[in-house]
C-alpha cells in the first residue's frame, strides 16, 4: 500500500505537469473515495469553481445503486460535463490525480466526452 506522502507526491507531479500543458483550459479535477466519486472544473488562474457534480448530488442519489461504481462515475460524467458547458467550458484539462486511469476514473472520462467536453 502507498503511504500518503508517495500519494500526495504523485498528485503534486501529475498536476505540476498539467499546468504546463493547460494553457487557458480549466482543470477537470477528480476525487475518488471509496463511497463516493467527485468531480470539479477549476479555473486556476482566477481560483474559481465553474462547475462541480458529484454521486451525492440530488439529481444523481436517488438513480444510483452505489456511489462507488463505475455507472455512478459516467452519471457524474455526463452530469459534470452538461454543467460545464452551462457554464461556457468547452475544453478542460483531465486532472486524474493520484489515481490510475482505469475502472471509474476512465468510466467518469469517457462520460464527460460524451457529454461534450473535450480533452
Amino acid at each position: 500500500m502507498a503511504s500518503k506522502e508517495s500519494i500526495q507526491k504523485r498528485a503534486a507531479r501529475i498536476r505540476r505537469q498539467i499546468k504546463k500543458v493547460a494553457g487557458d483550459r480549466p482543470r477537470l479535477s477528480v476525487y475518488r473515495s471509496s463511497k463516493h466519486i467527485y468531480v470539479q472544473v477549476i479555473d486556476d488562474a482566477n481560483g474559481h469553481t465553474l462547475a462541480a457534480a458529484s454521486s451525492l448530488d440530488k439529481d444523481l442519489k436517488g438513480t444510483l445503486k452505489t456511489g462507488a461504481d463505475s455507472e455512478a462515475a459516467a452519471a457524474v460524467g455526463k452530469l459534470v460535463a452538461e454543467r460545464a458547458t452551462k457554464a461556457g467550458v468547452k475544453e478542460v484539462v483531465f486532472d486524474r490525480g493520484p489515481y490510475i486511469y482505469h475502472g471509474r476514473v476512465k468510466a467518469l472520462a469517457d462520460a464527460a466526452r460524451e457529454g461534450g467536453l473535450s480533452f
